[in-house]
């Protein structure tokens, strides 16, 4: 479904993408792993368009994305659920819902599909005209989760979807995720929880300094012995 070949990605002179190759098959939960600074977000961002990439390809559907705009890949079906929420703190939940939605026409399945994000959150359908900033972490990740799905994307990516979220929390975003997976849509999920992402993705990716070391299974992973030593605590 998804490829990338080659992918170098800078930030000014700092090469902090170094010849990523990978590819996501559709209905996979795909996660990519690593230190801070490995290159994990960089590749997501390089992805859905807010980094131009320096050079490489990325394909979806064997159509070639590379140089398209951020508005371009959404509507190609790519949502990317950022880093630190990034919700819209001053506007309400729903006004947040809407922004998802934005490139959609059809009233009627949008408002479908509001009602199967509040099934899902009820915490959310309890908010829904409370403003976004007064929320809470947990509720701003549910709401960020919500927005992505909100434009019905065949591939929703997750860049550390529980950092800084309490365990209980955590537990249930994760369920939500592999509930989108499980509904048909295609995860890749960047995680600073290597053992929880390796237990529950298809298949994964090793990133360190900018460059894939070793990909496979999940368990596969777990397995490894470098990944045992250096991410997963022995």
């Amino acid at each position: 479904m998804l490829r990338i070949e080659n992918l170098v990605c800078r930030y000014g002179k700092v090469e902090a993408v170094k010849g990523v190759t990978l590819e996501i098959e559709r209905g996979q939960l795909v996660a990519l792993i690593g230190a801070n600074g490995a290159g994990k977000s960089t590749t997501l961002r390089a992805i859905s368009g807010i980094l131009p990439p320096a050079s490489g390809r990325i394909t979806l559907e064997g159509k070639d994305i590379t140089k398209c705009s951020a508005r371009q890949i959404l509507s190609l079906g790519i949502a990317h659920c950022p880093e630190g929420r990034r919700v819209f703190f001053d506007m309400t939940v729903d006004e947040n819902l809407d922004m998802g939605a934005y490139l959609r026409n059809d009233q009627r399945e949008i408002e479908a599909d509001r009602g199967r994000i509040f099934d899902m959150f009820p915490r959310l359908a309890e908010r829904r005209g409370q403003i976004a900033g007064t929320l809470s972490g947990g509720e701003q990740q549910m709401l960020a989760i919500g927005r992505a799905i909100m434009s019905r994307p065949k591939l929703i990516m997750f860049d550390e979807p529980s950092l800084g979220l309490a365990p209980n929390i955590v537990e249930q975003v994760f369920t939500i995720i592999d509930n989108v997976r499980k509904s048909g849509t295609t995860v890749l999920m960047v995680e600073q929880n290597a053992y929880s992402a390796l237990e529950m993705c298809d298949y994964a990716y090793l990133l360190e300094t900018g460059a894939v070391v070793l990909s496979g299974s999940g368990k596969e992973l777990i397995d490894d012995e470098h990944v045992r030593s250096a991410y997963l605590g022995g």
